[in-house]
């Protein structure tokens, strides 16, 4: 008898199907321990030892495979195969160490896939945990620890409002940072090009470009004015145009590599846009059940007998043709052994998307992604057929080109094509043309152009961008842009990664007074010394060392700083985003109210920072650090939206607690004209004069209460939306209702808020529904007071911390009601009244893990659906 343990209870499920009655299989839920969140726990002093501490949520799952190893003589730690994997296998040998008696077999088991035959195969091959792998974990994870116990008060005590600071995630946020300041640096520039529409004597038209003008080819700023385009433009007009010559060439594409991490959630992003959080999540679910093989991986090589078997699915769907004479091997890029898996791919080939019932959108979604780049990496190239014709007039002062390019044999494109970062447009298919035959001008267009600043980064191109430079591991990547984003340093718009202000100070501090660990060298040669750590060929404890003694010196080196130092030399190193240059040739740092104060940059007693006038308190001119981009920021000026029907200005403007749309000008005798701020969920550049007269107009009176006659007025207020009676306040669900909402919707609002009494508000909305209980009933995701939480009939299950609610699927749902109903059982007598009484409270082997019935019917229904 053995017990086997994996990470989460879907795992359990599908493993328990393939292994027998001699094995019972238990779920540790992720980590088991970690290191306590204060100061000490590791302790540089001696060696660096580490202090761990059982979780209070994982006590529960540690006790009840401590009572299965009771009566079962083997444990069989059955983790993931990979650093973190082989890391939770440690923590529970150790926790479990007072269970494992002599006598007590413990072994290691890893497979790539959750299939039959791959679960089979590995209990054959059972080995110890590797210590190499776990050694490389406590190096990370003291790494991580010691950067953030360490400069995290360092930013609290020097930066007021910055939240903490990372070790990778601080890099990583440099990285957009530093691209923002490029575009915000960028000055576009202008040129034209000109564009022929022609046809052949047939009529066929075609389209070329002007590359030839004055017997000189073209540079793309050779012509860089509206006069100078007009005069390209007369030139092609006045002159007779004949082909002068037709090159045809043989071309082909060769399919793409099968997916790792990082491929897979640039194309999730790209494809679907998905972020690299959502993506591994439908990812671990598609595993979890069988479906795929193991998801975190920068491995590209594919099992042999997997790639027959795609051979096999392709020749069965698309016929011999597609099927290369040899099968395509991929050779690994990845240089550090632990993370170099198979590639990721369906365990099965012949499992079509459309013959697998999966529930979730994201997950049919991906697998349908997987599924076609793992078959098309098989399959034949593309043959394809690029022509090019030049056009010219007969005395060589004019010159054009057309491309163009035709699929002779599709191949892979018949199942798949990489999505691009770009907006490059592919070469369209040209008619017949011959050579020597006169091309009839149809319309000649000149076409102006600008430079474009470089592109914000998607979490597609983020990814590929850590990659390239090193940064981060497969199992890494998406926690690294979830932490920025939930500190608040990066804001996601419109699928493009933005930095905030807190964003752009921690990066100005760390870069100031922290360079080298930031630097992407630095993090990349770390990241390499952990790969030697993880294969054996390095000491863990000299790379904790090194890198303590040169980190702890440069932290100390800061402990005289002042605030106010520290702001000067930020406020310098962001001056050209602080104070753009002005339209007039201004001084940019001179404050727009008195005029003779310069700006700086200052710090809010709530934390955060702004621009502030020096001349305060006789001028109290502030604004927020971000002025005037694309994207939306304001400059300190304000926007100017329009006027309202008595001419007086509406515009849009940014201040110290946000944007804001304003009537009118402050004067002497009016210090505070009419002003509102922009809501939740309304970026700046939404507002437009007619959204700005709506929030200048509140509050909206709706009309006179039917019983009282008293106004019934609907506004947006400290706590959101609402609407108003007397002295009765109701809550909106949404700000929109504000401008909408009529008496009979206000009076059942109102209503409904004297039924429940003080406090309650308009009934909440589900976030998502997530489909049909088994028992029946709606699972829904709601909002709550205290977070969101999963609903079933009377059983209400809080999500945890870690999942976004829109992420959450009907599985993670069910497994949430399970254990709440679970846990709404009338408590057992404590063990110490009774301690004989112990020994029969303890749970059966076969049921350790499942959640215990509770008497309501919907708790019982609850475990009858998760068993």
């Amino acid at each position: 008898m053995a017990v086997v343990v994996v990470e989460s209870p879907a795992k359990a499920k599908t493993i328990n199907k393939y292994l027998g009655s001699d094995y019972t299989v238990l779920a540790s839920y992720g980590h088991v321990r970690d290191l306590p969140a204060k100061d000490g726990s590791v302790d540089t002093e001696h060696d660096f030892d580490m202090k761990w501490e059982v979780a209070t949520e994982s006590k529960k799952h540690v006790r009840a495979i401590a009572e299965a190893l009771k009566t079962d003589d083997e444990l069989i730690l059955a983790t993931d195969p990979d650093r973190e994997g082989e890391a939770i296998s440690w923590h529970l040998q150790e926790a479990l160490a007072s269970s494992l008696k002599k006598g007590k077999k413990v072994s290691r088991v890893t497979f790539n896939a959750i299939t039959k035959a791959a679960v089979t195969e590995a209990m054959k091959n059972p080995r110890q945990v590797d210590t190499p792998l776990v050694e490389a974990y406590l190096a990370r994870r003291a790494l991580d620890y010691l950067v953030g116990f360490t400069l995290s008060p360092v930013l609290w005590r020097k930066l007021p409002g910055a939240k903490s600071a990372g070790r990778v995630q601080s890099v990583c946020l440099r990285l957009i940072v530093e691209r923002e300041m490029e575009i915000e640096a960028f000055r576009a520039r202008e040129y034209w090009s000109v564009t022929a529409i022609l046809a052949t004597p047939r009529g066929q038209e075609y389209e070329a470009k002007l590359t030839i003008l004055g017997g000189k080819k073209l540079d793309k700023f050779d012509i860089p004015t509206a006069e100078a385009a007009e005069i390209a433009v007369q030139a092609v007009t006045s002159r007779t145009l004949a082909v002068s010559s037709v090159e045809s060439k043989p071309a082909s594409r060769n399919p793409y590599p099968p997916f790792m991490t990082s491929t897979l959630q640039q194309e999730a992003s790209r494809k679907f846009g998905m972020g690299a959080k959502a993506c591994m999540s439908a990812a671990q679910r598609l595993y979890e059940a069988g479906h795929i093989t193991y998801m975190r991986t920068d491995g590209i090589d594919m099992a042999p007998e997997a790639v027959m078997a795609a051979r096999d699915a392709i020749k069965d769907r698309f016929g011999a043709a597609y099927v290369p004479d040899s099968p395509r091997m991929y050779k690994n890029k990845a240089k550090n052994a632990q993370e170099a898996h198979e590639c990721i791919r369906p365990t099965e080939m012949k499992a079509a998307p459309e013959t697998l019932r999966l529930v979730e959108a994201d997950q049919r979604k991906l697998y349908d992604l997987i599924w076609k780049r793992t078959i098309a990496s098989q399959m034949a190239a593309a043959r394809l057929e690029r022509t090019t014709v030049d056009i010219a007039s007969p005395d060589g002062q004019v010159g054009l080109r057309a491309t163009g390019q035709v699929v002779m044999f599709d191949g892979f494109l018949k199942v798949y094509d990489e999505g691009r970062d770009d907006d490059a447009e592919d070469e369209g298919r040209l008619p017949q043309i011959m050579q020597g035959e006169p091309a009839e001008k149809r319309k000649i267009t000149p076409d102006q152009h600008f430079t474009q600043p470089p592109a914000r980064y998607t979490e597609a191109t983020l990814v590929k961008r850590m990659e390239e430079l090193g940064i981060g591991r497969p199992s890494t990547y998406a926690s690294i842009i979830t932490t920025i984003q939930d500190r608040e340093y990066v804001r996601k718009d419109k699928n493009r990664l933005i930095p905030e202000d807190k964003g752009r100070l921690v990066t100005a501090f760390l870069t100031n007074y922290f360079r080298k660990y930031v630097e992407y060298d630095f993090t990349a040669d770390l990241e390499g010394q952990l790969d030697d750590v993880s294969a054996g060929e390095r000491d863990y404890k000299e790379v904790l060392a090194r890198f303590w003694r040169d980190f702890s010196a440069a932290v100390a080196e800061t402990a005289d700083l002042r605030i106010g130092e520290v702001l000067d030399k930020i406020d310098e190193f962001l001056a050209p985003h602080l104070y753009p240059a002005r339209a007039d040739g201004g001084d940019p740092r001179i404050c727009p109210t008195c005029g003779s104060g310069r700006l700086h940059l200052k710090t809010a007693r709530s934390g955060g920072a702004f621009i502030g006038c020096g001349n305060y308190p006789d001028c109290r001119y502030t604004r927020p650090i971000s002025v005037g981009d694309d994207s939306g920021a304001i400059s300190p000026d304000g926007k100017i939206l329009g006027q309202d029907e008595d001419g007086t200005p509406i515009s849009l403007r940014a201040g110290r607690f946000g944007p804001y749309v304003q009537k009118g000008e402050a004067t002497t005798e009016a210090p505070k004209p009419p002003r509102a701020s922009l809501p939740k969920g309304w970026s700046p550049d939404s507002i437009d004069l007619e959204r700005a007269l709506l929030l200048l107009n509140l509050p909206r009176l709706i009309g006179a209460h039917p019983e009282d006659g008293a106004p019934v007025e609907a506004g947006i207020g400290r706590f959101g939306p609402f609407v108003k009676h007397n002295t009765t306040y109701a809550n909106l669900p949404e700000v929109e209702e504000v401008f909408t909402i009529g008496m009979n919707r206000a009076m059942e609002v109102l209503a409904l808020k004297a039924s429940r009494g003080r406090g309650a508000s308009a009934p909440a909305q589900p976030i998502k529904e997530l489909g049909q209980h088994p028992d029946g009933g709606v699972i829904s995701v709601m909002p709550g007071r205290y977070g969101p939480y999963v609903k079933w009939e009377k059983v209400n299950a809080t999500l945890p911390k870690d999942i976004e609610p829109e992420a959450l699927t009907l599985d993670e749902a069910l497994a949430l009601i399970a254990e709440k109903a679970g846990k709404t059982k009338k408590p057992a007598k404590k063990a110490a009244a009774k301690p004989k009484a112990a020994a029969a409270e303890k749970p059966a082997k076969a049921k350790v893990e499942k959640p215990v019935a509770a008497k309501k019917p919907a708790a019982k229904r609850a475990k009858k659906a998760a068993e």
